[in-house]
């Protein structure tokens, strides 16, 4: 079985979505290196021929020309940026950095994980003629970091991704900045009085509740035109642009009137309701959604493995290799990445742990802190972008070796550390990766036993909570999964009606009926019945379901027509609306939602996970008592 919530289907979940878009692309990426090394190898005249190859645009007597390489590095790079910038602004509105308290730590190291590999480098490099690019040094690339930690870090909880992705997003503005900054040559400030105009003008247009993205696009555009000209590495405006896009679920309001515009369309389906039906549509999703849809693809498959292709190839032979690791500028590199960033995030975790006294902590376990300081030492994108402005010759090609050095032992490492993790007895492999960090609730309010409907032991250490809608055939398609979990001993089941009454006419109804059941004692069973018939759900089919569970009819039939539990299932949508619920089913495990498919192998791994971590939440609650 292959459902999935409505909510999945148009909006996916947000950090699982990123990911297998970067485990997929981190083997284009490697590709893509590897291409670039053997065509450079091959013949270095026409792979530098190719990249320096002159691009134009001219517009009357307005001319940019910038070669293959620039338009590479400074124009596709500042989408990769776009990216980077929407994830992050995601998690804070969305995921675990909602409690940003939870952002302190990571962002501290992304910050000492930016001092002590730049630090290691300048020792290494002091006095030399490489002291310079000690920029090299600073970055973890987050396209391949987090593609490689989805292909070597098999089961690794999205926990430790969202802990690297903020690392990450800290990482590369601080980068952003040293680039602005230290290797940005001949700055002019009236461009940049230009950029910074524009990017002011497109938050007044977002400000005004404009959603088009023909609006912003000539001010993007301008921006980055006016940073190119100044001087400044303009692929800022990208990570800028992708931070101030809001993210947030559709709410049910106006998925409800987006279905009247398409019932419009379906009774007079003239162009014009066409389209207003799509603009509607697209309306209900945030600008960070959309614009991850249209560019993320792009970037990981195509722009971040164009990049590799045009900055990683090196002519490499035994002499040069020699020379290489002879060089301060490839040490410096190498174990500024290999040592230092493993050091800064293992260090500053262990060290605010102990300020704090346990109040800020890792969000993972020792093993996920230890993956995420050894995969941090993966760098490529930016590290490569500020080898081209810091060096040339040798001393450029050594700063290659060096990074994709890094790239290799700090792979290896990752792999070496996990799968140690994996050889551990399952307890302790499930504390190590994924701590004893509180999770946050998404569902408001939480499960009780005396208003909701529940079914399983009261002491289950796993509660799935259900929103759902009689009529929706994907209730339907789910229900024999729940059915398979409840036989589960340490598991209690929750449903909670959220009837879409504009798309299932008589999902109120059913609604109601089983609300009416619950008062003669038969919940359960008029809901099991409701789900098997839901073709039929007349009220004449009702009345004949409750006398078929032995129900007083004629109250049964009395209750229906007074909607004498109407505030009832008002009470469950106003908790549906509370918890960012907008289709169904949508399910909530220990008060945590699920993103995902619902098939009995999801869920059933989804359970085994929440009981692991509900038995660590005890054990640790145990401990401080």
């Amino acid at each position: 079985m292959s459902g999935r919530t409505i909510w999945k289907r148009n909006l996916a979940a947000p950090l699982r979505a990123f990911l297998r878009t970067e485990s997929g692309s981190a083997g284009v990426l490697v590709a893509a290196i590897v291409a670039a090394l053997l065509w450079a190898n091959i013949d270095l005249g026409s792979y530098e021929a190719v990249w320096r190859t002159q691009l134009s645009l001219r517009l009357g007597h307005l001319e940019l020309s910038r070669d293959l390489h620039t338009w590479i590095n400074s124009g596709l790079m500042t989408l990769f940026f776009l990216v980077v910038g929407l994830e992050a602004r995601r998690e804070f509105d969305l995921g675990d950095l909602r409690d940003r308290r939870r952002f302190v730590l990571p962002s501290v190291a992304g910050v000492i994980g930016m001092l002590i590999p730049v630090l290691i480098f300048l020792v290494i490099n002091h006095g030399g003629p490489g002291a310079h690019g000690w920029g090299v040094a600073m970055s973890t690339d987050t396209a391949l970091a987090l593609g490689l930690l989805a292909l070597l870090g098999r089961g690794v909880p999205d926990r430790v991704r969202i802990f690297l992705l903020t690392v990450f997003v800290v990482d590369d503005l601080i980068a952003l900045i040293v680039i602005a900054l230290v290797y940005s040559d001949d700055i002019k400030m009236m461009p940049i009085v230009v950029a910074v105009a524009a990017f002011a003008v497109m938050l007044a247009i977002r400000a005004a509740g404009v959603r088009r993205g023909s609006a912003y696009v000539p001010v993007a555009i301008v921006m980055w035109g006016a940073l190119l000209v100044s001087g400044v590495d303009p692929v800022v405006a990208g990570l800028a642009i992708g931070l101030t896009a809001f993210a947030y679920s559709p709410g049910r309001a106006e998925l409800e009137q987006v279905s009247g515009l398409f019932l419009s369309f379906r009774e007079q389906p003239t162009p014009k309701l066409a389209r207003t039906a799509s603009i509607g549509l697209a309306n209900t999703l945030s600008p960070n959604d959309r614009l991850q849809r249209i560019y993320h693809p792009w970037s990981s498959y195509v722009i971040v493995p164009l990049f590799g292709l045009a900055n990683a190839g090196i002519s490499i032979d035994g002499p040069f290799l020699a020379q290489a690791f002879a060089s301060p500028v490839t040490w410096g590199v190498l174990l500024g990445y290999v040592v230092g960033k493993p050091l800064a995030v293992i260090g500053t975790s262990v060290g605010l742990t102990w300020i704090s006294h346990g109040r800020i902590r890792p969000a993972v376990g020792w093993a996920g802190v230890l993956g995420s300081g050894t995969i941090a030492g993966v760098s490529f994108t930016v590290s490569l972008l500020i080898a081209s402005l810091a060096f040339t010759g040798d001393q450029l090609a050594e700063a290659k070796v060096g990074v994709l050095s890094a790239a290799i032992v700090s792979s290896a490492l990752t792999w070496t550390a996990f799968r140690v993790t994996n050889m551990l007895p399952k307890d302790k492999r499930t504390r190590a990766l994924f701590g004893d960090m509180t999770e946050l609730i998404d569902l408001i309010p939480d499960v009780d036993e005396k208003q909701d409907h529940v079914r399983g032991p009261a002491g289950a250490s796993v509660t799935l909570v259900q929103y759902g809608d009689f009529q929706c055939p994907y209730c339907g398609k789910a229900e024999p999964v729940v059915r398979q979990l409840l036989g589960h001993a340490d598991l209690r089941f929750v449903w909670r009606h959220l009837p879409l009454s504009d798309v299932h006419p008589q999902a109120r109804l059913a609604a109601e009926a089983a609300e009416a059941a619950a008062a003669q004692g038969k919940f359960w069973q008029m809901h099991d019945l409701l789900l098997d018939h839901q073709d039929k759900l007349n009220l004449s089919d009702l009345i004949k379901y409750a006398g078929d569970l032995g129900l007083d009819q004629k109250r049964f039939h009395d209750d229906l027509i007074s909607q004498a539990h109407s505030g009832r299932i008002e009470s469950d949508i106003d908790s549906a609306d509370n918890s960012g619920v907008s289709g169904t089913p949508t399910f909530f495990i220990n008060g945590r939602r699920h993103y995902g498919a619902y098939d009995i192998t999801t869920l059933t791994a989804a359970i085994r996970i929440a009981r692991a971590r509900a038995r660590l939440g005890r054990e640790a609650q145990a401990t401080r008592k």
